[in-house]
C-alpha cells in the first residue's frame, strides 16, 4: 500500500558525500582557464546551480553561452574525479531508503546538480531503483533558494507538498523546502547538526529517523527541532 506523503532528496551532502569532488573540480577548472576564484567561494556557493555561481560569485562570466561551457566542463571534470576516486552512499542512507520502500513511500531526488553526474553516481551506488524520479539543474530555470525543483518533485510522485519532507544538507535547499510549504529535515554533513536549527528536525545520519517520526513531522506546526 502506498503512503500519502513523499521524500525528497538532495543529492550531494545527503545521498552521497562528494563535496570534495566538487570542491576539486573547480580548482581544476579556474587552473585550466587562468582565472582565479575569490575566496570562501565554495562555501558561499554550495548548493546553488552553476548559472548562478559562475556570474554572480566567481565573477568569471556573464555570456550565457560561456557560462553554458564553463558549466558543463566543469561537471565533466567532476565525473573524471569521481571515477577517480569512487564513491559510496553516506552511512544510513540504504537503511532510511529501504524503510521508505517498505512502507510504501515515494521517494525522488531533487538536486541542483546535473543529471549526468547523479546517473554516473547511482550506477557507482547500485541504489537507483529506491528513486521514482530525478529532477535536476537542466529540469529548472530558478535554482535554490527557489523551491521549483522541490515543487517538480512534488508534481512527479503525485502528492501535495505539505505532503512531503525534503531531506536537505544545505541552507539554501532548507529554505527552498520552506518556501515550496514542505518540512525540512536538515542532514549534518556539509553543517554542524547546531547550525542546522532552520530546519524543522535535524540529524546527523538518516537512519536516525522512522517512518512514524517523519508522518507525525508533517502534521505538526513548524517548530524546529535538532536530535
Amino acid at each position: 500500500m502506498n503512503a500519502d506523503w513523499g521524500a525528497i532528496f538532495d543529492w550531494d551532502g545527503v545521498i552521497v558525500q562528494s563535496e570534495a569532488a566538487h570542491e576539486e573540480s573547480w580548482i581544476r577548472l579556474g587552473k585550466e582557464l587562468g582565472l582565479d576564484s575569490p575566496e570562501g567561494h565554495f562555501r558561499i556557493g554550495f548548493g546553488r546551480k552553476n548559472e548562478y555561481i559562475i556570474p554572480n560569485i566567481l565573477h568569471w562570466s556573464h555570456d550565457p553561452d560561456e557560462i553554458l561551457r564553463i558549466s558543463l566542463r566543469k561537471e565533466a571534470l567532476y565525473r573524471e574525479i569521481v571515477a577517480e576516486r569512487g564513491v559510496e552512499a553516506l552511512p544510513g542512507v540504504i537503511t532510511w531508503l529501504q524503510c521508505l520502500a517498505d512502507a510504501g513511500v515515494p521517494c525522488v531526488i531533487g538536486s541542483s546538480t546535473h543529471r549526468a553526474n547523479i546517473d554516473q553516481l547511482l550506477g557507482l551506488t547500485g541504489i537507483g531503483h529506491f528513486f521514482q524520479g530525478i529532477i535536476s539543474a537542466e529540469n529548472v530555470t530558478e535554482g535554490k533558494p527557489h523551491p521549483d525543483v522541490f515543487l517538480k518533485c512534488a508534481a512527479l510522485i503525485g502528492r501535495a507538498p505539505s505532503r512531503c519532507v525534503v531531506h536537505e544538507d544545505a541552507f539554501v535547499g532548507i529554505e527552498a523546502a520552506h518556501r515550496g510549504g514542505m518540512k525540512a529535515i536538515g542532514v549534518a554533513t556539509t553543517h554542524p547538526l547546531a547550525e542546522l536549527g532552520g530546519a524543522d528536525h535535524a540529524v546527523t545520519r538518516l537512519d536516525e529517523l522512522t517512518t512514524d517520526f517523519v508522518r507525525a513531522l508533517l502534521t505538526s506546526s513548524p517548530t524546529r527541532t535538532v536530535g
